[in-house]
């Protein structure tokens, strides 16, 4: 835990918790006070990256590869798909008081905020992906997702997110050459929009397995099963009532399989509990849905369609094949 200002209030925040959720690779180091990884922003080998844990700088951030450094309210901005406001709401909201000895309690008068303004991003040009394709996704579900490219951003692969009722909100540009992607600044945050769940509602799908990532979604459906993303490792408040709200009856977790992944699939089994009927997805030797298409192929999502729900819940439910149309 690590005293931070927000809104000029002092909280008594777990910057490790809060940061654990997220890919770092494989090789980071979490110390006490400092954590040294790979940077999620940008394809690195090389650990450049550090979050100050603990003391006087704790929350602060740089990576040395790219230049680029700040505090805990931007790095959380990038990190979830939201704006730094969006953060400082969160962050006040689950550290509440003030934590320093003998400071005494205050609370926050109420603020009114108006409904943010996001800009439409102009459209993507329409085309399969060469990337995509060794990756494994087919020419069909490509154009299921209206996959394609910006002419003004060669090296990158477009996939547009749409609101539930197919609006246009934002796009996630993929490096076709390694690991860096970004979204169009000034569009809908990710974190308020869930990937692939217009094509869900359109075609009154139920039943669809929850994933991080575009293209696990992408993966499911060349198997012929529907799915869904919220696009990092974690569920926020609007995707949860985005889901409650949808076609959707039944969803298989599909984190990945990692701990990350692991933690993603309990909060969203905490939100959607009551709600919709609920199991996991074992990826046995697989670290994703890709990755299970690339090994194994299309055949093997089938099987783990048909998967059994851990000890834990006792139960378990087939996933009907859905046709790409």
């Amino acid at each position: 835990m690590a005293l931070v200002k927000i809104r000029n209030q002092t909280l008594n925040i777990d910057i490790a918790e809060e940061l654990a959720e997220y890919d770092f690779g494989y090789n980071a180091d979490w110390r006490a006070d400092k954590l040294i990884a790979q940077s999620p922003f940008r394809d690195d080998r090389t650990p450049s990256f550090y979050v100050h844990l603990a003391g006087e700088h704790a929350g602060t951030w740089g990576d040395s590869g790219s230049g680029q450094k700040g505090g805990l309210l931007a790095l959380l901005a990038e990190l979830r798909g939201e704006t730094t406001e969006d953060v400082a709401d969160y962050l006040t909201a689950k550290y509440g008081a003030p934590t320093r000895q003998g400071e005494p309690i205050r609370i926050n008068a109420p603020q009114l905020r108006t409904r943010p303004t996001y800009n439409t991003p102009e459209p993507v040009t329409q085309a399969v992906s060469p990337y995509l394709r060794t990756r494994g996704i087919t020419d069909d579900v490509q154009r299921l997702y209206a996959v394609g490219y910006g002419e003004d951003k060669p090296g990158f692969t477009a996939i547009p997110w749409h609101t539930p009722d197919s609006k246009l909100a934002n796009i996630k540009y993929r490096s076709t050459r390694g690991k860096d992607f970004f979204y169009v600044k000034g569009a809908t945050p990710i974190a308020d929009i869930v990937y692939g769940l217009d094509a869900i509602n359109e075609r009154r799908e139920t039943v669809a397995v929850l994933c991080e990532g575009e293209i696990d979604v992408m993966s499911w459906r060349v198997a012929g099963i529907a799915a869904i993303a919220v696009g990092s490792a974690s569920i926020s408040p609007a995707q949860v009532d985005a889901i409650k709200r949808s076609s959707l009856r039944m969803i298989a977790l599909g984190g990945d399989n990692d701990a990350a992944g692991r933690r993603l699939n309990e909060r969203a089994r905490a939100q959607l509990a009551g709600h919709l009927e609920l199991c996991v997805i074992e990826y046995g030797d697989c670290n994703d849905a890709n990755d299970c298409l690339m090994r194994h192929g299309p055949d093997q999502l089938r099987y783990l369609s048909n998967f059994s729900v851990s000890k834990l819940r006792e139960s378990a439910i087939q996933i009907p094949k859905l046709a790409v149309k």
